[in-house]
């Protein structure tokens, strides 16, 4: 490949990583110009895990909010992961879930998430932007050395190659979604910008996951099963453990684990069900206990601190932008990464076609909006994260005291009241603010709290499904 190739305006994008965020920014982008995304990995033709994408093995679930930034970049994207295996989840239909303050019943759909492999959700938008757009190409087994300009102006990058060659790549914008290994603050400290500040919230987070078999019937997995969740309540101040089991393609059902310090998940396989059996509510581990694991291996995550570095608070160079995990990392339990570097991206498309790729004001405009997006994220899971035993990072904000007894209110009377349902979920899937939850109607119903009797004593699962999880139905076909 040339050193630049000149796209449809004769200017040439670079994009760092080919993940979600990556390919994403690669779809945006080839309408201006030509595209080269830089990838360290070889990436696969199947959904199977990646080297530089451990994480990908845990459970991934997008919510709509993200799933209507997708559709606006590459309309009819949900149809593609479906075909490919995946579920469009109802919720709260098809959810059964604790959340740290009681039961939600599983009323008619309010919003949905896609449930699947991390692998597949890649796959299918890698395969997609690739297939409708011939100006951009993949560089697999290439490492990024550094950005070639000045601390005004980013001119390119110094790529190096599987044969240990370098060589640069001029181009008029760049872009870095190379995720939670970025190194963009070295590569920008080389050009003489100023240190960007960044904050952490660090709960100790471990990730745990197993994979089993789907249940069977007729020889065929099932294909209705809800998704079951048992949360913590950083209110109790005691180790915050979760369990979680998700259908997902080729007839399979992903676990997963999580507990902050002092109380975290084994990479023994023998502790697995017994650890989701002794959180908060035994159910997860009960219907684990059913189901036939499809192999003796648990993997374990451990890098799952929330950061947010702030690139908009510092004078960057033009033509440098970064987007998705590398700008900012949430504790994978809220299930937010991806949305937010979908909706960043939806940001600069619009960003771009007002002010075109070489804008003087472009790319200091993308890392504001992108970084408004990343500030709301963070602030739900690190506020959250750093109540619990052992936690470090900020202190907590000046009426978070407040905030948290409202956030618990809202969801003990989404227990009872379909109206704060629909606004809890707004704000969990990403769709709204979370100052949605302070509407006037919304407000009233909260302030008078959960009636009296009404909410689920239990489990929300139903008895057919309940037996659905059963060993003897699972060996029996």
């Amino acid at each position: 490949m040339n050193a630049h190739v000149p796209g449809p305006t004769g200017q040439h994008a670079v994009v760092i990583g080919a993940g979600m965020a990556g390919m994403l920014a690669a779809a945006v982008l080839s309408k201006h110009a030509e595209v080269t995304v830089i990838e360290r990995d070889t990436l696969p033709d199947r959904p199977d895990p990646r080297k530089c994408l451990p994480q990908a093995r845990h459970v991934h679930l997008l919510w709509s909010g993200g799933v209507d930034a997708f559709e606006t970049i590459l309309p009819g994207i949900t149809d593609g992961w479906v075909a490919e295996g995946a579920r469009r989840i109802s919720l709260p239909t098809d959810l059964v879930t604790m959340t740290a303050r009681g039961w939600i019943p599983r009323w008619p759909e309010m919003k949905f998430n896609v449930a699947c492999s991390r692998d597949l959700l890649d796959l299918v938008v890698r395969r997609r932007v690739l297939a409708e757009n011939a100006n951009v190409s993949m560089l697999e087994r290439h490492t990024v050395e550094g950005l070639t300009g000045s601390a005004d102006q980013v001119t390119g990058v110094r790529v190096r190659g599987p044969e240990a060659s370098t060589r640069t790549l001029r181009a008029d914008l760049v872009i870095d979604t190379s995720g939670r290994g970025s190194r963009a603050l070295k590569w920008l400290g080389e050009l003489g910008v100023p240190e960007v500040r960044t904050k952490e919230v660090d709960s100790g987070l471990v990730y745990a996951s197993r994979l089993f078999e789907a249940p069977r019937r007729d020889g065929r997995p099932l294909d209705n099963l809800p998704i079951v969740n048992v949360q913590s309540n950083p209110s109790d101040h005691v180790p915050g453990r979760t369990a979680t089991i998700v259908p997902i393609e080729g007839g399979r059902i992903l676990g997963t684990l999580s507990g902050t310090h002092f109380g975290q998940p084994t990479t023994d396989p023998a502790d697995f069900v017994a650890f989701a059996k002794s959180i908060r509510h035994p159910i997860v581990g009960d219907l684990m206990e059913g189901l036939i694991p499809l192999d003796d291996e648990v993997t374990v995550t451990r890098s799952t601190l929330n950061r947010r570095r702030l690139f908009e608070k510092t004078r960057m160079p033009r033509g440098f932008l970064a987007v998705g995990d590398s700008v900012a990392t949430f504790n994978p339990l809220y299930g937010q990464g991806m949305t937010v570097a979908a909706q960043g991206i939806v940001a600069l498309d619009a960003l771009i076609g007002k002010h075109g790729l070489t804008g003087r004001t472009l790319t200091r405009k993308a890392q504001k909006a992108v970084g408004r997006r990343a500030a709301i994220a963070y602030e739900l899971a690190s506020g959250q994260d750093i109540q619990y035993p052992g936690a470090t990072g900020r202190d907590p904000l000046p009426g978070s005291g407040l905030a948290d007894w409202y956030a618990n209110r809202v969801m003990a009377t989404a227990s009872t009241e379909p109206a704060v349902a629909q606004a809890l979920l707004d704000v969990i899937t990403m769709s709204e603010r979370p100052t949605a939850w302070l509407r006037p109607k919304t407000l009233l119903m909260v302030l008078r709290g959960p009636r009296a009797g009404a909410a689920p004593a239990g489990p929300t699962i139903t008895e057919e499904e309940q037996g659905a999880f059963s060993r003897s139905l699972a060996l029996s076909e």
